[in-house]
């Protein structure tokens, strides 16, 4: 008995080629359908973060402003004295050291004097000769004079017919020569006075006295050094006159020196007691500029009270001057003038972009990523707060800062009013 089966249609597609086909075009669909659910999930998580952002905010508040201008600079006496020798020689004795206190006249130290000595005995000598040379021109004079008043006396008696008249002219002459003789004698003397003088001078600037009341800094000699004052007085010895009293100089950029003027108070540290502040006050601000790799700067005389002696000449200072003081002013925080809102974000915009924006969708940008340039000396300026989650501009006209808080001279601000100052990122 023949027997028949019915076809199925897997036995159709097997027999017409079509099986293949007809899988693939099933897994595509399927492929496609998850990927669409996959980007709307994406696009509906992306705009709720979005909706979320966050921002960091800080309370304005009223407080006491003091803006300072920092400086770096050196301690230095109110008066060193550089202590030298006009003389040269052989150093014999050195009497004060390091750290000595001496007074006024007080000898530091003393210059071998022997070939001074010499000299000095040489020049007396002289000038002893020349004091012989006046008293013998002296009795030349004298003995001029007798002769020409012989002469006259003769002449009356003879009526004028003894001498002749050659005679007397010849006597005359013979008396000025005379004096010429003893008033150059004379001068000889002084001349040999003066030289013995400068001797006995540089004998007594031999004795290397302090000029000052005060204390040695520093001491330049050894006994049996030589010293040559041919050109430049040696220093010997550096002597400070009141270390109780002293001076910082500091160095003041020239964006700050406008600022600073004389009377204003300061305070400065020192490394060797870094936990310790010392007062000082600003005394001169020099005119005079000193540039330094491209860099300029004034110098700053800060008065200082040293009354323990703590601190010491050479020591670098770190300097902070009081330029203003605002008394009860409402400031802000700086973060919240630098802060600039995400572009999307400004006037409650919401980002926008069709299909592929959705899907690709672009961050935020950043603070300070906006293309409004901000300039810092700008007295008007434009902070934001939030109002319902939105971002809402406050314009304000700003005053002194002192790098963290800013005062605000007008605007629509209150205190404990909260200010956007950064922008949190939500999560991804």
């Amino acid at each position: 008995m023949r027997q028949t089966s019915a076809n199925h249609p897997e036995d159709i597609g097997k027999t017409l080629g079509l099986e293949g086909r007809f899988h693939r075009r099933r897994h595509w669909w399927v492929t496609a359908l998850v990927l669409a659910v996959v980007a709307m999930g994406l696009v509906a998580t992306l705009g709720r973060q979005g909706d979320q952002m966050h921002y960091q905010t800080q309370r304005v508040r009223r407080g006491d402003l003091v803006v300072t201008v920092s400086a770096t600079g050196t301690l230095e006496p109110l008066k060193k004295v550089d202590v030298g020798s006009e003389v040269s020689g052989t150093i014999k004795i050195i009497e004060a050291d390091y750290n000595d206190k001496v007074k006024v006249g007080q000898v530091l130290a003393r210059i071998d004097t022997s070939r001074l000595e010499a000299q000095a005995k040489q020049n007396e000598a002289a000038l002893e000769a020349a004091r012989a040379r006046v008293l013998q021109a002296e009795a030349s004079v004298q003995e001029a004079e007798a002769q020409l008043a012989r002469l006259k006396r003769l002449r009356e008696l003879s009526d004028g017919k003894m001498p002749s008249q050659n005679d007397l002219d010849t006597a005359e002459a013979n008396l000025a020569r005379c004096r010429a003789d003893l008033a150059s004698a004379k001068a000889s003397v002084a001349q040999a006075e003066a030289a013995l003088n400068v001797v006995l001078t540089d004998i007594s600037k031999s004795v290397i006295r302090s000029p000052i009341d005060g204390i040695v800094l520093d001491r330049a000699i050894e006994p049996g050094q030589t010293v040559a004052a041919s050109f430049q007085a040696p220093r010997l010895f550096t002597l400070a006159e009141d270390l109780t009293q002293m001076e910082l100089r500091v160095d003041i950029d020239e964006a700050d020196v406008g600022l600073v003027h004389e009377g204003q108070d300061a305070t400065f540290t020192v490394d060797a007691y870094p936990d310790k502040t010392f007062p000082a006050k600003v005394t001169q601000v020099r005119f005079g500029a000193q540039t330094v790799s491209g860099v300029v700067t004034y110098k700053g005389i800060l008065r200082v009270d040293n009354p323990d002696l703590l601190l010491r000449p050479g020591m670098t200072a770190t300097a902070v001057i009081t330029v203003d003081h605002r008394h009860d002013a409402l400031l802000i925080p700086n973060t919240a003038l630098r802060f600039v809102p995400p572009t999307s974000q400004k006037a409650g915009r919401r980002p926008s972009g069709g299909l592929v924006g959705m899907l690709l969708p672009r961050f935020p940008r950043q603070p300070g990523q906006s293309d409004q340039t901000v300039d810092p000396k700008e007295r008007h300026r434009q902070v934001w707060t939030l109002k319902d989650g939105q971002l809402v501009p406050i314009n304000v006209v700003i005053g002194a800062t002192d790098g963290i808080w800013t005062e605000v001279i007008s605007g629509d601000i209150q205190p404990d009013m909260e200010v956007v100052t950064d922008l949190i990122m939500p999560v991804r």
